[in-house]
């Protein structure tokens, strides 16, 4: 057991029931190349092309063995493109059931493992560390770790998520403990009942996979946190992570030779008229979804009925490190969450000298701030004019950086946080790399820019960084 004692749990109402409807409605899919980090795409298709489930849409121009794929049996329908042409999304419009299907894998040696994923588009369900991109397929990594719990605001439950998959989540790490001559670790918060199933799994198949429990508030869940107390990265190591439905769609192709990345997504939120779970498929179009949840006869403007803070902001991913997209854009590829949030398009008349009962405070600068964080979960039985509200707004404007002592009561690495951000900010290369960089990916960082009073944009920051190692490596 490691228990994590640095960190932050918001007590944000709207978490998903425990039921899953299918998303029925949704026609449209869109492989989108802005979720890859440091992907440069060189498109294999063109607007109405005929596709199958696992047709190359298009694929990495450094490297040009890594695809990416439909999701669906479709055509193409779209070629999104940005300012100076920059490819954005392809968007496949489903025309039937037919999941790319072929040879069994679970018997491949570790060599023909790695060429049949470049070759039929599943490489990219692995990502490494640091920098956060696509894993190199000719490196062998120091560890692979898979995350079994979120500890992020309205994080899915993966013990009900994973219900009916645990034999394609085990073969998945049968599937991945043979691409490392290392461990691979699988976490779990203390009580998960998947942890059972691959324990009794472990002992009598696997022998390299270590099973760990961690506890504490969130950051716990981070992949991040994790490998920092179990197999910390150095310059030149090198960890892959994948996420826990990657790894049941990687069992389900090792096992029956089929690729359908089935994805079942959290909706949740404050603005939220129904939480619950959706299954569909990667990269599904979020339009249905949002329709559904809002009910307004403005949509797809998203005004919300008695909402006083005007629009509802759609976040693929949590609130602290998802991001923005449009009503009806497309979720994104590892995310397993869609987080509905009213917009802070509102201005507080002297907020700063109210007592803010319903302003969630870290600091104690406001009232609310003196509940003890063990109440937090009593906040939902309280009046609605004490309740705390969430949502995009700031609450001031951006202020100078100075040492407050904040960050490092949430930031449970063992790094300086705010020295390691000046670092990244003025660009010094040698004096990030003495500070830990190539341990941490911006939503480490997140919290820390939560609680920041000078309302520093971290994330950003931390990414720019990295970017520049990365091609400084390269």
């Amino acid at each position: 057991m490691i228990r994590i004692k640095k960190g932050l749990d918001l007590p944000i109402e709207g978490a998903a029931e425990c039921r899953i409807s299918d998303a029925c409605g949704v026609s449209t899919f869109a492989v989108k190349p802005t979720d890859y980090v440091g992907l440069v795409p060189r498109l294999l298709v063109a607007e109405g092309d005929k596709v199958s489930a696992g047709d190359a849409l298009f694929c990495d121009k450094n490297d040009e063995r890594i695809r990416f794929v439909s999701p669906v049996k479709g055509e193409v329908q779209a070629v999104v493109r940005g300012e100076k042409r920059k490819l954005l999304a392809v968007v496949v419009k489903a025309l039937g059931d037919d999941p790319a299907s072929g040879r069994t894998h679970a018997s491949a040696s570790t060599a023909e493992l790695r060429q049949r994923m470049l070759d039929e588009g599943l490489w990219p369900l692995l990502r490494q560390r640091p920098f956060g991109t696509v894993a190199n397929p000719d490196n062998t990594p120091k560890a692979i770790v898979v995350s079994c719990f979120d500890s992020a605001p309205l994080a899915p439950d993966y013990d009900f998520v994973m219900q009916g998959r645990e034999e394609d989540f085990c073969a998945g790490l049968e599937t991945l403990a043979s691409l490392t001559e290392g461990d691979l670790f699988v976490t779990f918060r203390p009580g998960q009942r998947l942890a059972n199933t691959v324990c009794q799994h472990v002992s009598s198949h696997l022998k390299n996979v270590k099973v760990e429990y961690f506890d504490g508030p969130h950051p716990a869940g981070n992949v991040g946190t994790q490998i920092a107390r179990l197999c910390p990265i150095n310059k030149g190591d090198t960890v892959w992570t994948v996420t826990v439905q990657d790894v049941a769609v990687l069992g389900r192709w090792a096992k029956k030779g089929e690729y359908v990345p089935v994805r079942v997504i959290a909706v949740a939120g404050p603005q939220a008229r129904n939480p619950h779970y959706y299954r569909t498929l990667a990269g599904a179009s979020v339009a249905t979804l949002v329709r559904a949840q809002i009910l307004n006869p403005d949509y797809p403007t998203l005004q919300a009925e008695g909402n006083d803070c005007g629009n509802v902001r759609v976040v693929s991913g949590n609130v602290l490190s998802g991001t923005r997209i449009e009503p009806n854009g497309f979720i994104g590829a590892y995310d397993s969450l869609l987080t509905f949030l009213p917009e802070g398009n509102y201005y507080d008349f002297m907020g700063w000298l109210l007592p803010g009962l319903t302003k969630h405070s870290f600091s104690r600068t406001f009232m609310s701030g003196y509940v003890p964080q063990c109440m937090a979960r009593v906040f939902s039985m309280l009046p609605e004019c004490v309740k705390p509200r969430f949502d995009t707004n700031l609450h001031g404007g951006v202020r100078p950086l100075v040492f407050t002592g904040s960050f490092e009561r949430v930031f449970p690495f063992d790094i300086y946080p705010l020295q390691l951000l000046k670092a990244c900010i003025i660009g010094d290369i040698e004096l990030m790399e003495k500070l830990g960089i190539y341990e941490v990916e911006p939503e480490d960082f997140a919290l820390c820019e939560y609680i920041d009073p000078s309302k520093t944009d971290i994330q950003p920051i931390i990414r720019e960084a990295l970017e520049k190692l990365r091609k400084e490596a390269v």
